[in-house]
């Protein structure tokens, strides 16, 4: 399982890369425009500078409309900006066919301009509170559209968490459906490190969180510390490891 860590600002970035052994994917966002908040072109830029070349840079396009054209320009703005994994929150996307019609032209446009950039269509686990598709329906529209990985993550911030909205077993689906179209299955929300046994067991491929690496466990006020991403890594292997000899025995 691959750990991605959310900074805010080249700041925090700086931080992430004093951890850059305990992480995998630094993500781009501006926590303060939404779940998935895009940040500015020039400060992915200066993140992917500030962070080791052999760590991938994500980066979110936002909590998008229902407006294909448009999210294709940003989601090529944020590849040529330096990321490799490319976010796509599709939150004003109330059915299947807008959400792939939106994911297509995403897909298009960075893999035209960078074949190898990973794109990534993230629906909410809370979907059923802003009217967005069924979370169990993304790894359909991603495989559908091309996309290279299906996501979840919460829409709303207010202290609810991914496993609230969409228990352990119905997460677990997700990843199965994921994995039988050939994506990866990544999964975010508000995640804790009592939830890591749960996201090993149905096989997550990429975990992403803020908070449970920030100061006082706040995403908004803390700021990213590495000895807390040391931490949470430490427990992601403890379990990888536990799980292991579990299916071993």
């Amino acid at each position: 399982m691959l750990l991605l860590i959310s900074p805010d600002g080249v700041e925090e970035a700086l931080d992430c890369a004093k951890a850059a052994e305990y992480l995998d994917i630094v993500d781009v966002k501006k926590p303060d425009e939404g779940s998935l908040g895009a940040n500015f072109p020039w400060v992915i830029r200066e993140i992917r500078d500030a962070v080791p070349a052999g760590k991938p840079v994500s980066a979110t396009v936002g909590d998008v409309p229902y407006k294909p054209g448009t999210v294709a320009q940003a989601a090529l703005g944020a590849a040529v900006s330096g990321a490799t994994y490319i976010k796509v929150g599709l939150y004003g996307c109330t059915t299947p066919d807008q959400a792939i019609e939106v994911m297509r032209g995403v897909v298009r446009a960075v893999k035209d301009y960078r074949p190898d950039a990973l794109v990534v269509a993230s629906g909410y686990a809370d979907a059923h509170r802003i009217g967005c598709v069924n979370p169990l329906a993304l790894p359909d529209i991603a495989h559908r559209a091309g996309a290279d990985a299906a996501m979840l993550d919460t829409a709303i911030k207010d202290g609810t968490r991914l496993f609230d909205h969409v228990p352990p077993d119905a997460c677990g689906e997700f990843v199965r459906l994921a994995h039988e179209a050939g994506l990866l299955a990544a999964l975010a929300g508000s995640v804790k490190a009592a939830d890591l046994g749960a996201l090993t067991r149905i096989g997550t491929d990429i975990v992403g969180v803020r908070g449970a690496v920030c100061e006082g466990g706040d995403r908004n006020a803390g700021r990213i510390q590495p000895h807390l991403v040391a931490a949470f890594r430490a427990e992601m292997d403890r379990h990888a490891q536990e799980h292991a000899a579990a299916a071993a025995s």
